[in-house]
């Protein structure tokens, strides 16, 4: 399974710790997968062309679909599951179960796998908050 560097685990208050939806969640094993999917598609909204968790398949605890468009104007239907996020269908609200696709430990990777365009906008965030840190740091 691919491993990668979480960008995001920079020092920024993203607003989720104080959410009582997540807070419910806190010191059980038990994982919503829908409030998993959820925060993965706020974390990575910004660096796609729409992204949201589907409302026509079912979610569940052990399973949840996301809808993304990337910024190629390319559809997936993706997958989370605790084995990861994986592309089920090439269009939105479906799955293809003859599609035999990799799992990706994180969306960073599977959306880096899948479109430039994300990569170079996420990039660029990353660079914007490096600097930022170093002017902060500087001051």
């Amino acid at each position: 399974m691919e491993t990668d560097c979480n960008p995001m685990e920079l020092p920024n208050n993203t607003g989720f710790e104080e959410d009582s939806d997540y807070r419910d969640f806190e010191g059980t094993d038990v994982k919503d997968m829908r409030l998993e999917a959820e925060a993965v598609v706020n974390d990575v909204l910004f660096a796609v062309s729409n992204m949201f968790v589907s409302k026509t398949l079912p979610c569940a605890e052990d399973v949840a679909y996301i809808n993304v468009e990337t910024r190629e104007r390319n559809r997936y239907c993706l997958e989370l599951t605790e084995a990861g996020l994986r592309v089920v269908a090439y269009d939105f609200d479906q799955t293809d179960d003859r599609l035999q696709t990799p799992y990706h430990e994180t969306v960073y990777s599977l959306l880096d796998s899948l479109s430039p365009a994300y990569r170079e906008v996420f990039g660029n965030a990353l660079l914007q908050r490096l600097e930022a840190l170093k002017k902060d740091s500087q001051s």
